[in-house]
């Protein structure tokens, strides 16, 4: 399953996202939103968003590991 992680580079709460994945050894791609005008409409004020590729779901920060593990299941 492929997970994208929208946010941008200078995001301390993208930074602490990016971080809960490492621990739980989950990848994602870091989608910097900066860079297109519609993801920065769609996610500016929400970021970070974890997206699954496979259904669309989003999960919204704040997460933890245990609930990435239930978004993923």
């Amino acid at each position: 399953m492929k997970l994208n992680l929208y946010g941008t580079e200078f995001c301390h709460l993208c930074e602490q996202a990016q971080a809960v994945l490492l621990a739980i050894g989950v990848s994602a791609e870091h989608i910097d939103i900066t860079e297109d005008d519609g993801l920065l409409e769609r996610y500016g004020t929400r970021i970070p968003v974890l997206w699954r590729e496979d259904s669309g779901a989003e999960l919204g920060w704040p997460f933890d590991a245990p609930a990435v593990q239930r978004f993923i299941a």
